[in-house]
């Protein structure tokens, strides 16, 4: 039995060391290190290595700023054009924009490489620019566009003072207010009508050209509360049609027969009545119109379309323009400044259309503008008249319509500040 046991403990000792002599020679096969590989030389394609062509280098822009009494040929023959090319610039130019008459405090830009010039360019406004190509011949004019990103921008304020802080205080600009003055003067007297806390909110499209903002679009709807009461428009563009108008959402125009101020912003200084103290003659008189005090120079509208009967001096009435309109109404605009141009007897003027400038001509102790309204033949009184609207939306449009304006009015209840809108 001794004898056995040993057999099999050598038997197990020889299997032991085969499995380890077999552990110890697959490690060496693996972890032997080998001979590095050859490497193949690169193939580099004669494309790969093209050199690059050295950018084209930029045109020179000088910058020339018109100033006062210099024609487009005394800027042009400094810069070494000839009268001949300047007078061929001109008539190219012609059919786009006169270039005689470009205003002082523009700025020209000329493009200029290799000693030729390339293009000139000048802005007409925020959003237009006049371009010449001059590399051409004949030289080509055209008026181009900057490149306009649009945006909408939800717009509330309250009334503390006057309409145009209110919208500055809500971090816009004047022409805003003067927008939307213009909306609702119809129904709302701006000098008049306006109370300390009424509330504005409106959705306005505002443009922007690299970033910068650069004006407003329309104002596409809007609401405001004044004196108790919520007035509402709409804007609606007709289809096929650059015509648009304001409706409130029963689709009823917010025009009516006549504006309710021949000014945008202005001071009533004298009212409509039968026996005022004349401030020059000292003595009790009739006035039949009402008198806004404005700044020299301050736009007069016309409140609605009419003809022009009348356009010059008259007597103590200075310059003054009077217009014939539908329905048996006339209307006077007195101490005129001057008249806008184009305004003479017989020309055909539309509401809201500017027809002179404030002035104190005549019988005037200062600037202002004396408005007076005739109906049938009688002075009535401007600030107590009663006019009709103007005719509703077409029925035909009341689909378009009143998608827009569900879709408007979801817009306008965003909330900011206010809750009135509900």
């Amino acid at each position: 039995m001794h004898f056995g046991f040993l057999k099999k403990r050598k038997s197990l000792l020889f299997l032991i060391f085969v499995l380890v002599s077999s552990l110890i020679l697959f490690l060496f096969l693996i972890l032997r290190p080998r001979p590095p590989k050859k490497e193949e030389p690169l193939s580099i394609s004669p494309l790969v290595i093209e050199k690059e062509k050295p950018a084209a280098p930029s045109p020179k822009i000088e910058k020339i700023i018109i100033r006062s009494g210099k024609t487009i040929t005394d800027i042009l023959t400094r810069q070494g054009f000839s009268r001949a090319q300047v007078l061929e610039i001109r008539k190219k130019a012609r059919p786009v924009y006169d270039l005689a008459r470009i205003p002082a405090g523009k700025e020209l830009r000329l493009a200029k490489e290799n000693d030729q010039y390339l293009y000139l360019q000048m802005d007409l406004d925020p959003e237009h620019y006049l371009e010449i190509n001059l590399a051409v011949s004949p030289v080509q004019a055209q008026i181009k566009s900057y490149p306009v990103d649009r945006k909408l921008a939800l717009v509330e304020g309250v009334i503390e003072d006057s309409l145009i802080r209110a919208v500055n205080r809500a971090g816009e600009e004047d022409l805003l207010a003067l927008s939307l003055a213009e909306i609702f003067g119809w129904d709302i007297d701006f000098y008049l009508d306006l109370r300390k806390g009424d509330v504005f909110r409106l959705l306005v499209e505002k443009k922007y050209i690299n970033g910068k903002f650069s004006g407003y679009g329309p104002i596409l709807a809007a609401y405001f509360f004044n004196r108790g009461s919520l007035y509402r428009a709409f804007r609606f563009e007709y289809p096929q049609s650059t015509r648009s108008d304001y409706f409130d959402d029963k689709g009823n125009s917010l025009r009516k027969e006549f504006l309710k101020s021949p000014l945008r912003y202005a001071r009533i200084t004298s009212r409509f009545s039968l026996s005022r103290l004349h401030p020059i003659y000292k003595i009790y008189r009739p006035h039949f119109g009402v008198d806004y005090a404005a700044p020299i120079g301050t736009p007069v509208q016309a409140t609605a379309s009419g003809i022009i009967t009348y356009a010059g001096w008259n007597g103590g009435a200075g310059r003054m323009v009077k217009i014939r309109h539908n329905n048996a109404y006339e209307t006077m605009y007195l101490h005129l400044k001057a008249f806008a141009p184009g305004i003479s007897v017989g020309a055909r003027v539309q509401g809201g259309q500017v027809i002179g400038y404030v002035g104190s001509g005549g019988e005037s102790t200062g600037p202002h503008l004396d408005y007076r309204i005739i109906y049938h033949g009688q002075y009535v009184n401007p600030l107590g008249w009663k006019f009709q609207p103007a005719d509703p939306l077409d029925k035909k449009y009341w689909p378009e319509f009143e998608k827009q304006v569900k879709t408007l009015k979801f817009l306008l209840q965003i909330p900011i500040n206010f809750d009135f809108w509900n």
